[in-house]
């Protein structure tokens, strides 16, 4: 048992995100070129494989917290990730340069995120009629993975449709060659990150929220949330500064989509997860921001810029107050 008092609380924190993000790293490279090896088209990989691995912190954490009886952290870290990415990653990246707005997102994408996080509402508040207590119960998380396998079915189909026509807005995936067996020493190496990643963080996680006062469910929005999503805006600002800013809001939401229909899918089918109803709310508000986003995207119609970037930034500060006011029982809801 690692000792999770005083300083080492921070620094298995800060051990089991390295691990989580490096064993991702070293999963997504595996992966890919064991695919590759067998002639999976570079554009399959970007999309399952290389797009799965962004959310495989989400899912190590979420997996760990169900499994330990944690379960505010495994809703709220989903939940939190994705105001997060939704907000500030883009919002960053908006900073930096013009965010192009394309069909696909606003047709495809955006609306399935949007439907996404809508179905986990419903399935809350059914389990907070049925039970007393907001909560995810095995069948839900099967359903959640079979609207995500209906999801990665049309994203692969319609790609592909994209490349047949030459559609210019389709990125295909660069994926690296390795020997078989570097690449399945990668997996191996970067599954046990993720696992022993997500334990350290989970463990730590609690015991600082409870030194603290901090409830699991804040803990989770806020500091598990944000390591979580180091991938995503790590990747998004590097894209940014290449020029490629267009990239961060659509893989953005593909991460959103992954994080509530994988992450929580597959924790609630190995699980189930009863959550205090701070996470319902914070469910509502996070379909709210959603729409507010959207509407901006179809008004600007072409492409997300600085003041768009500067409001996204201002929204996230204003509900990271309200949470941390709500946990202190500043606020009554």
């Amino acid at each position: 048992m690692l000792p999770m008092t005083g300083v080492f609380m921070y620094l298995w924190l800060i051990v089991g995100f390295v691990c989580l993000i490096k064993g991702a790293d070293f999963f997504v490279e595996g992966s890919s070129s064991v695919a590759r090896i067998f002639k999976v088209p570079s554009v399959i990989i970007g999309l399952t494989i290389v797009a799965m691995g962004t959310s495989a912190p989400e899912t190590a954490v979420s997996i760990s917290a169900a499994l330990q009886g944690a379960n505010e952290i495994a809703v709220s870290n989903v939940v939190g990730s994705n105001f997060f990415n939704l907000l500030v990653v883009v919002g960053v990246c908006a900073l930096m340069q013009p965010i192009h707005i394309t069909k696909a997102l606003v047709k495809r994408d955006y609306p399935y995120s949007i439907g996404a996080t809508v179905l986990l509402l419903v399935f809350l508040v059914i389990g907070k009629i049925i039970t007393g207590n907001p909560t995810l119960t095995r069948v839900d998380g099967i359903i959640l993975l079979i609207a995500f396998a209906a999801y990665l079915s049309v994203l692969i189909r319609s790609t592909l449709i994209q490349i047949a026509v030459g559609d210019d807005e389709v990125e295909i995936e660069e994926v690296k060659s390795r020997s078989l067996p570097v690449s399945i020493g990668l997996i191996a190496i970067g599954l046990v990150g993720i696992v022993i990643g997500g334990d350290l963080v989970v463990d730590s996680a609690t015991a600082i929220a409870r030194v603290f006062g901090m409830s699991n469910t804040l803990i989770g929005l806020t500091i598990v949330a944000m390591g979580t999503s180091l991938p995503e805006l790590v990747t998004s600002i590097v894209a940014a500064k290449k020029g490629e800013a267009d990239l961060a809001l659509g893989n953005v939401v593909g991460s959103n989509i992954f994080n509530v229909l994988l992450v929580l899918g597959i924790s609630s089918t190995v699980r189930g997860i009863t959550v205090q109803f701070d996470s319902v709310i914070d469910t509502v508000l996070l379909i709210a921001v959603n729409l507010v986003v959207l509407a901006i995207i179809l008004k600007k119609k072409s492409s997300v810029g600085r003041g768009t970037g500067i409001l996204m930034i201002a929204m996230y500060a204003v509900y990271t107050a309200y949470i941390i006011a709500r946990n202190y029982g500043v606020l009554p809801f």
